[in-house]
C-alpha cells in the first residue's frame, strides 16, 4: 500500500477512472464502483443502484475528480441516501439525477426532504427491508445526530432513526454499507458479508479508528472497500481525513484492504475475491 499525501499532509485517493457507459449494462456480473467520498455504484446484473452519490456542485473544495459526472449517467433503478448530510445527500446530484432515476430511497425523514425536491421517493423504517428488481435491501441502524449538539440545526430534535447504513444482498454476495455512525454493538452481531464499505474515519460521530478496527476484525473475512477518505481538500476536518495505511498491521487479513480509485471496478464473488 503507497498512499499519496499532498503539501497538507492529507492522504489523498488514487487518480481517478472515468466510469464508461458499459458500467451501466448487464455485464451477467456484480460490479461495485467507488464514486469518491462516501458513494458508490453498483451494477448486479444489470439492475444499477448508486448509494450517496455526489456527482455535482459540493460546497468545498475535493482531492478526487468525480468519477462520473450526473449527466452522463444513463440510468438508475434506484437511489439510496444514508441520511441528510450534503455529503451524503447532495441535493443537486438527486435533482440532476431524477430524470433517469426510478425511485430515491432513505429514512422518513430523508424522505421527506426528498418530498421538497420533488423526486419519486419511498421512506423505511430502519430495519425494514424492501426490493430493487433482484437487489433485497435492508435499513440498519446507525447514531450520526450530531446536529442536536449545534445550535444551527435546533429547527428539530434529530432521531437515530433519522440515520442508517444499507444491507444489500445479490445474487452474487452481500454488501453492507454500516453508513456514517458511531460504532453500534448491533454492528458486531450481523452475519458477515462479502464486502463492507469501509468508513475508518478517527471522528466522535463516525466510528473512530479504534471502532473500524474492531469492526473489520470482527468480520475478518470481508473484504474492506475504503470510502470517506481522500476526497475532499479540508485538513482540519477529521470526518475527510483517514489513511488506509493506519489501518496495516491492526487488520487481520489486511490483503482483503481495498484502496480503490474513484471509479475503479470491484468484481464482487469469486472474480473479485
Amino acid at each position: 500500500m503507497n498512499i499519496s499525501k499532498n503539501e497538507k499532509n492529507q492522504a489523498v485517493a488514487p487518480e481517478s477512472l472515468m466510469i464508461e457507459p458499459t458500467a451501466f449494462k448487464d455485464n451477467q456480473e456484480t460490479a461495485l464502483y467507488w464514486l469518491a467520498n462516501a458513494g458508490a455504484l453498483i451494477n448486479s446484473n444489470g439492475t444499477c443502484i448508486m448509494i450517496d452519490p455526489l456527482l455535482d456542485c459540493f460546497d468545498m473544495p475535493l482531492l478526487a475528480k468525480i468519477p462520473i459526472p450526473s449527466s452522463q449517467v444513463p440510468h438508475l433503478d434506484g437511489v439510496l441516501i444514508t441520511h441528510c448530510d450534503n455529503d451524503h445527500f447532495s441535493r443537486d446530484t438527486c435533482r440532476n439525477l431524477s430524470g433517469v432515476t426510478d425511485t430515491y430511497h432513505g429514512p422518513h425523514y430523508v424522505k421527506t426532504l426528498m418530498d421538497d425536491l420533488g423526486l419519486e421517493s419511498r421512506g423505511h423504517d430502519i430495519g425494514a427491508t424492501f426490493k430493487i428488481k433482484n437487489i433485497d435491501i435492508s435499513l440498519t441502524p446507525a447514531k450520526h445526530n450530531w446536529q442536536n449538539e449545534s445550535a444551527k440545526y435546533g429547527f428539530r430534535l434529530f432521531e437515530e432513526s433519522d440515520y442508517c447504513g444499507y444491507w444489500i444482498e445479490m445474487e452474487d454476495g452481500t454488501i453492507w454499507l454500516p453508513g456514517d455512525s458511531r460504532l453500534l454493538e448491533t454492528h458486531l452481531e450481523m452475519p458477515e458479508p462479502d464486502v463492507i464499505l469501509f468508513d475508518f474515519c478517527d471522528n466522535p460521530w463516525h466510528i473512530t479508528l479504534e471502532g473500524a478496527i474492531t469492526l473489520a476484525n470482527t468480520y475478518p473475512n470481508s473484504d474492506l472497500v475504503c470510502i470517506h477518505w481522500g476526497s475532499v481538500d479540508a485538513p482540519n476536518m477529521s470526518p475527510f481525513n483517514g489513511n488506509p495505511e493506519d489501518l496495516l498491521g491492526r487488520v487481520v487479513n489486511p490483503g482483503r484492504i481495498k484502496v480503490l480509485a474513484p471509479g475503479e471496478k470491484y468484481v464482487l464473488g469469486p472474480k473479485g475475491r
